[in-house]
């Protein structure tokens, strides 16, 4: 049996509004845009670091708690930091509400989640040195 070669290119965002949340992605996180379709209404590929890129299209429809981490189907993005307090303190400077506090994250280190500017649920992530994950 041959191997297969698979990596992460992208993830599908669908959105209500995609040029808000484009712009959201470039202004806060710092994305870079990659490609923009010139449709209406656009979709967008943005470049997040690390070389993960979310496709941004629009929605159909949404389900009325997409900020719960416990609805089927992905449910968040995590973002690897070094420091979770500097990252949490550029982040508020750029407009980001955290509404709790860090906490203990599976495999070691710690999670402080946010949502971006549709409620999408992202988290950022500090593993210690040494963590599975290193």
């Amino acid at each position: 049996m041959s191997e297969l070669n698979i990596s992460v290119e992208h993830i599908g965002l669908p959105a209500r509004d995609t040029v808000s949340l484009k712009d959201w992605y470039v202004r806060v996180l710092g994305a870079r845009l990659r490609f923009d379709n010139g449709q209406t209404p656009p979709a967008f590929f943005l470049e997040l670091g690390g070389g993960l890129m979310i496709e941004i299209y629009a929605a159909t429809g949404s389900v009325p708690d997409m900020a719960s981490n416990g609805v089927a189907g992905w449910r968040h993005l995590a973002l690897r930091v070094d420091s979770i307090e500097t990252a949490q303190a550029e982040l508020a400077r750029r407009g980001v509400a955290f509404t709790e506090s860090p906490k203990p994250a599976g495999g070691g280190g710690r999670v402080l989640f946010f949502a971006d500017a549709e409620g999408n649920l992202l988290h950022l992530v500090e593993r210690p040195t040494g963590s599975v994950f290193h």
